[in-house]
């Protein structure tokens, strides 16, 4: 196995590490912290509050008690409360029988069960918490497209450059009426397949006919993680001038050849900031959410279609910035459930399961993307990881919850042995996927 090329291809290892680290820092950080604040006005006393595991690096210790520390392996973080016998909340069976009921109180296996219980749910719900202002400060800082077709600031494209202006409003393409934004969008397919069509426009207050791009050409808007085009070193803006030397004028020709490709390989010639140049990429079978549920599974290269001008935006109220951000947690959350299911049932390739190699690789080439590109991907790891801390398998936060559901339904706790058992199998499940989905990183390629 070529080693060297398992290396991402967008950036060196150094870089991919040191980017992966501070996405992982900052969720593990606030999941952690969610546990800690929870557990100290609950009245549970947190011991060590660390992030990563392994020697310590540095440590100290504040007015509470409360050591906190960074140690020299940046995978993840505890936070240990008093009584624990170790990271994974064990209890101390020993250390406990010597206290007296009020220390009892101060640990996590004595305080009462509404204490512990919203602890533990409080990583997760924290993760959640961080993605939501995520997602709602960068609708509020980027804005929301105005539903009116007005030019911005114009892409460059090759058959440029064009009559049509910034500041012109579109009334009609090629005849077709467009009185809003999603019209002139939905036109593109009843356009002719050529690079420039007949705009009608007013400007100024005069109406007049002038020339302009097609309304979607085969422009690359963004660039998919761990996809063909990413592989082949395509950037955002690259438009795409023919295909195995078939020209083409449309993004719509561009998804109907890759998809006739059936994974063959395809011959791109590249249009980039004014010069020509030639790509090889191969179309990959990926698995696609539906927007009524479910997966479709086509051969994409992994491009996005970009605008032929940037849209007039205006700043959405706090109300629309909070129900976005609230659906966008529930796509990620919607979606992230429906693949696992889909996984299961062998429905569409487990190649979509990632390990911290494939997260890594992400992280790093989101960073290349762009400030805002990568905030927001965190964002959505945020969701991705609370959820996943959610599942109910010890040692999970999940898994915690199910005892703790058990002691409320049968007015005991689960016994200390069976708790342990459970934990051993948890951790070997767990550590099962971790080498499953490492694996996929090495070979979904």
């Amino acid at each position: 196995m070529d080693l060297i090329g398992l290396l991402p291809s967008f950036g060196n290892f150094f870089y991919t590490i040191a980017v992966f680290v501070v996405v992982l820092s900052i969720i593990v950080a606030v999941h952690e912290y969610g546990h800690y604040i929870i557990g100290r006005l609950s009245g549970i006393h947190a011991e060590v509050f660390s992030l990563g595991f392994g020697p310590v690096l540095f440590k100290g210790t504040d007015r509470h008690g409360t050591v906190w520390q960074v140690a020299a392996l940046p995978l993840g973080g505890y936070v240990k409360f008093a009584g624990d016998s170790s990271a994974v909340s064990s209890k101390d069976e020993e250390g406990m029988a010597q206290m007296s009921a009020a220390e009892q109180r101060r640990t996590m296996h004595g305080a009462p069960l509404w204490a512990r219980s919203a602890t533990v749910a409080a990583g997760p719900i924290f993760n959640f918490i961080l993605a939501f202002f995520i997602f709602a400060g960068l609708m509020m800082y980027e804005g929301v497209a105005i539903d009116e077709p007005v030019v911005g600031e114009i892409t460059p494209l090759p058959a440029g450059p064009f009559e049509l202006a910034q500041g012109d409003r579109i009334l009609a393409v090629e005849g077709v009426p467009t009185e809003t934004l999603a019209d002139f969008v939905n036109s593109a397919d009843d356009m002719p397949a050529q690079p420039v069509l007949a705009y009608t426009v007013e400007r100024d207050g005069r109406v007049m006919t002038v020339t302009g791009p097609h309304p979607r050409p085969p422009l690359a808007g963004s660039v998919t993680l761990q996809s063909a085009a990413r592989s082949a070193q395509m950037q955002p803006g690259d438009v795409i001038l023919s295909i195995n030397e078939t020209d083409i004028a449309t993004f719509t020709e561009l998804r109907e050849l890759v998809a006739e490709s059936e994974g063959n390989p395809m011959a791109l010639r590249v249009w980039r900031d004014g010069a020509e140049l030639d790509l090889e990429l191969i179309p990959r079978r990926s698995d696609l959410p539906l927007p009524e549920g479910g997966f479709e599974t086509r051969f994409l290269i992994g491009l996005t279609s970009g605008a032929v001008f940037e849209y007039s935006t205006r700043t959405p109220s706090v109300t629309e910035a909070v129900t976005m951000a609230t659906n966008q947690i529930w796509n990620v959350i919607r979606t992230s459930l429906q693949g696992l299911y889909y996984m299961i049932l062998g429905q569409i390739s487990t190649c979509n399961l990632s390990s911290p190699v494939g997260i890594a690789e992400a992280s790093a080439a989101k960073a290349s993307d762009g400030l805002l590109e990568f905030v927001w991907f965190i964002g959505v790891l945020s969701v991705a990881i609370g959820l996943l801390n959610l599942f109910p398998i010890p040692p999970l936060d999940g898994g915690h919850l199910v005892f703790h559901s058990y002691e409320a339904i049968f007015r005991r706790p689960a016994s200390d042995q069976a708790v342990r058992i459970l934990i051993t199998v948890g951790l070997t499940l767990v550590l099962t996927l971790f080498l499953f989905a490492l694996f996929n990183d090495l070979t979904c390629r």
